[in-house]
């Protein structure tokens, strides 16, 4: 495979390209941020299909908006942005984002000094990807896009104390749902063991 120059050796060059309307740019961005940004869409619309097209549409949005970018702060940073809006539009219109106070709360309070270092970055997102909806979408505007919890609301629709809330609850959840993981792995690997002998 030959392999194409790069056009754009720095993100300002690339940013004036896009707002040219500059097709090469375009897809140069698309390739080298689709899947960051596919990521962000998952964590918020578990369907992958969903979340690609939602991804799209977020990657039209990035076009049609770069004359707002003001190359300050990260570019990366304001896609995101871009990105996780669309995603909780799209949650919105489809009215999967329903912050349900009835949801099944965990059965203890989280003890947030508890963690396991053998829990990969992957596996996490997976259990994050199993939390209630409006659970895994506050936890990760809060916990992982860095959004406060009065941002949170706005966004949301809903008071700072339900985002509170919504997190904490989120937070033991998610905390049980680990345990689990680790007991079920420790016992796959003691019944391992034992058939080794």
């Amino acid at each position: 495979m030959v392999k194409i120059l790069q056009l754009f050796t720095n993100e300002a060059q690339l940013v004036k390209a896009l707002q040219k309307g500059d097709a090469k740019a375009q897809r140069h961005l698309y390739e080298k941020y689709s899947a960051r940004l596919l990521a962000v869409c998952v964590r918020y619309i578990n369907d992958k299909m969903e979340a690609e097209d939602v991804m799209i549409e977020g990657f039209m949005k990035i076009f049609d908006r770069i004359d707002q970018f003001k190359s300050e702060g990260s570019f990366e940073g304001w896609m995101r942005r871009l990105m996780t809006n669309e995603a909780l539009m799209y949650l919105r219109t489809k009215r999967h984002i329903e912050i349900d106070l009835e949801a099944p709360e965990a059965q203890h309070l989280p003890n947030y000094e508890w963690a396991d270092a053998t829990l990969e970055a992957e596996d996490l997102m997976a259990v994050i990807g199993k939390l209630p909806t409006g659970y895994r979408t506050v936890f990760n505007l809060y916990a992982i896009e860095g959004y406060s919890h009065a941002e949170i609301a706005e966004q949301l629709g809903i008071t700072e104390s339900t985002s509170k809330s919504q997190l904490h609850r989120a937070r033991a959840l998610l905390q049980e749902m680990i345990k689990e993981m680790e007991i079920l792995n420790r016992t796959a690997e003691a019944v391992k063991n034992l058939k080794g002998k």
